[in-house]
């Protein structure tokens, strides 16, 4: 037997009830090295260039975006997959009802 835990998580991929002009995050889960955040986007919403002290990969699992990495700009849609290291600038503006799942890595 072992000590492990695990979390199950249903993700909503469903972009109708995404409420206009607005971005929903959702954490799914809690742990000491890693932390799951689902993002639903509403189509013309952004996040605002940002960094973080962590690791990250984004995943995004449906719905088209403009993604900038630093001085780099991409056009990303469903199935695509980011990995960022920490203190990279970025932002996020969806094109249409986005549902990104972010995993930020705490590898201290």
């Amino acid at each position: 037997m072992t000590d492990a835990t695990y979390q199950l998580a249903h993700i909503e991929l469903n972009t109708q009830d995404i409420p206009e002009q607005s971005i929903v995050s959702t954490t799914l889960a809690k742990s000491p090295h890693v932390k799951p955040v689902l993002f639903r986007f509403a189509a013309g919403e952004s996040l605002s260039e940002h960094t973080s002290t962590y690791p990250a990969v984004l995943l995004f699992l449906s719905g088209r975006a403009a993604v900038t990495l630093g001085e780099d700009s991409h056009e990303v849609e469903t199935g695509a997959w980011i990995y960022m290291p920490p203190n990279l600038p970025h932002s996020i503006t969806a094109h249409t009802p986005v549902v990104m799942l972010l995993e930020m890595i705490d590898c201290k």
